[in-house]
């Protein structure tokens, strides 16, 4: 008993009134958290209410996951409970974000079947910041412009403009689609086909251009084809003729076709879709409207 009479209280004591195992009620005491109010005449620590009511803090502090340096700046009054619970919640957003990361990686590389070298490359990739993600995307729009200095200003500035954005949280999918368009991006082929692309729509002022525009971003193309489609106009059909002279006037059909092709295939068509699902957007629009003309294009070449 203390001096004045109130009750004292032995590890084991507090063991069996806090549900806290012997060997946890020691441990903190060693650790200076919890610091007994005197020891009986065979040494061992005793402990009053007041430490009763410490450990049960101690212990909710533990709960939320506070470690013990935190746990000792609040029972020492340098920071408030609200105050550390911040900080720790701050800290465990990033680390459940990095467990996202780190889930939606390995999901993606079962899904692909990866061996060592490939999964490495998926959790390096998946992992890099959002300056180095948009560092790898401006190095390949800056190849793709070089020295380009004809192409349509509004064309060149949406290019210019492209970001990715992958999420902080992003789904297995999301990453199975940045780490293919990062590979896409450097990829000299793949530059090299962009900048080809680029350089095909960049002379202006032939005959049969969309006003104005790039033929990649012609506008007046899905105005003029879309209600096309919609009427089922076969693009190998003679109904098809007067949408492609609407468009291209007497150009050639074989460097239209060109200029088209270069523009819209497979691979490029594939950028654009793994850039829609890394930036959470829409799937790229009229993608439809220019396969249209190019099939139209091609059941013409060489007449």
């Amino acid at each position: 008993m203390n001096d004045d009479g109130t009750r004292l209280f032995t590890i084991g004591e507090l063991a069996r009134a806090t549900g806290l195992t012997v060997r946890t009620i020691r441990y903190w005491s060693d650790e200076g958290v919890l610091t007994p109010v005197t020891r009986s005449s065979g040494g061992y620590r005793l402990y009053d209410a007041a430490s009763t009511a410490r450990l049960e803090l101690i212990r909710t502090l533990r709960e939320l996951g506070l470690g013990l340096d935190d746990v000792r700046t609040v029972l020492a009054g340098e920071r408030t409970v609200a105050q550390v619970a911040a900080a720790h919640m701050a800290a465990l957003d990033a680390r459940i974000r990095s467990l996202k990361v780190t889930r939606a990686v390995l999901s993606a590389v079962a899904r692909r079947g990866a061996e060592a070298e490939e999964t490495t490359l998926v959790n390096k990739l998946a992992r890099l910041s959002a300056a180095e993600r948009q560092r790898i995307m401006e190095e390949f729009v800056a190849e793709t412009l070089h020295g380009l200095d004809t192409v349509d200003p509004d064309v060149r500035e949406r290019i210019r403009g492209t970001a990715v954005h992958l999420a902080q949280d992003p789904t297995p999918e999301e990453v199975d689609a940045w780490v293919e368009l990062a590979e896409m991006l450097q990829d000299p082929a793949f530059r090299a086909q962009m900048r080809r692309a680029v350089e095909f729509n960049a002379a202006g002022g032939r005959p049969g251009e969309p006003r104005g525009r790039s033929l990649w971003f012609a506008r007046r193309l899905v105005d003029l084809v879309a209600p096309a489609r919609e009427r089922g106009t076969d693009p190998h059909g003679p109904g098809a003729d007067e949408v492609l002279d609407d468009l291209f006037g007497d150009a050639d059909r074989t460097e239209v076709l060109e200029r088209m092709t270069a523009g819209f295939d497979e691979r490029v068509a594939r950028y654009r879709e793994l850039l829609a699902v890394v930036n959470r957007q829409p799937a790229p629009p009229h993608a439809e409207d220019f396969a249209w003309v190019v099939a139209a294009l091609r059941a013409r070449a060489g007449r």
